[in-house]
């Protein structure tokens, strides 16, 4: 017997970087997990003929990471992204994965699924590699340029989407800047903190600084994009560098081989904790339908990780609930 799939997803059958076997392959795990997965892309490469759970659209046109997005998106109707985008707005998807071109992701999915109303400008959210607990951050890349009021409306974004879909009770909201004190910062941050301090509905516990991102101080950080997007490529090449210099110190003598050894478990667990890969991508938060924008350099289970974010948004109605959030914030 056929087993149900609960939820399928829209997946960008181009632009990952390590080539149409991992992105199949991601697909596969993808689907192993009761997911339905429908594929945009050319069926002869991906080679998923016959895979239970798994569906795949020939589709030969792609937008490439050399292309400006936005022209892109708007004459190439029948591209990969963009075909995926129409089927979750047309309702034969729940949600969307690209690990393609950001910017052609971000601009499909706003045109194909539109905002949410009331939703000034969509944010894109990313759960940082921070061991021990899920911190969401915002904007890693959407808006490069925001006034006070987005910011705000990010962190109704973000406190939903973390109530919603990573499990936290009345999620903490830190607001990124120089200092603690509510004074610090450009004039926009500085008035998003004093409206934040004062809107109801939403907890609300101050600035934080960069030291405290890898701390995982508040549950949900918000910035702009610019700064998101910069903070966010510091933290993994952090991580990386320090996971390859653990590694390395491990095997510097037989003494810290030994132990190297006898910590390797634990060692093998931080570092899958702290792989982009485990938390699969970012998802672009305010519109109407469900997009998570993968990492172009995803293996197999980082794509299958975007599928399975993507699944769990759309069964908790991640997008009803913020809805309900932003609605709630205006009254």
């Amino acid at each position: 017997m056929a087993r149900r799939r609960a939820v399928t997803v829209a997946l960008d059958g181009y632009g990952a970087e390590q080539g149409f076997e991992v992105l199949a392959e991601g697909a596969r795990l993808a689907a192993a997990d009761g997911i339905g997965v429908r594929v945009f892309g050319p069926q002869r490469a991906l080679g998923l003929d016959g895979i239970e759970g798994i569906e795949v659209v020939q589709t030969a046109d792609h937008i490439s990471n050399d292309e400006e997005p936005v022209p892109a998106v708007r004459t190439k109707k029948e591209a990969s992204v963009v075909r995926a985008a129409r089927d979750v707005a047309e309702g034969d998807s729940a949600a969307m994965v690209s690990c393609g071109s950001t910017g052609a992701t971000m601009a499909a999915a706003t045109f194909g699924l539109r905002r949410l109303k009331g939703v000034k400008r969509p944010a894109l959210a990313v759960q940082l590699p921070v061991p021990g607990k899920p911190v969401l951050f915002l904007d890693v890349g959407a808006n490069v340029e925001v006034r006070a009021q987005h910011l705000v409306q990010f962190a109704f974004l973000g406190s939903a989407f973390s109530a919603a879909v990573l499990d936290v009770k009345d999620p903490s909201i830190g607001l990124l800047t120089v200092g603690e004190e509510s004074g610090k910062g450009r004039e926009e941050v500085v008035e998003a903190h004093r409206l934040l301090s004062e809107a109801p509905g939403i907890n609300f516990v101050g600035n934080v600084e960069g030291r405290d991102l890898p701390a995982g101080k508040t549950d949900v950080v918000v910035t702009d994009g610019f700064t998101g997007n910069v903070s966010l490529k510091l933290l993994e090449g952090t991580a990386k560098t320090v996971a390859a210099a653990v590694g390395d110190a491990a095997r510097s003598n037989p003494v810290a081989a030994a132990g190297g050894l006898l910590l390797k478990p634990a060692l093998n667990g931080l570092r899958r904790e702290l792989h982009p890969d485990t938390t699969g991508g970012a998802i672009l938060l305010g519109l109407r339908g469900i997009a998570v924008v993968g990492h172009g350099s995803s293996g197999a289970e980082g794509i299958a990780n975007a599928v399975r974010l993507a699944a769990r948004c759309a069964e908790v109605d991640a997008v009803g609930r913020t809805a309900a959030l932003i609605n709630n914030a205006k009254q």
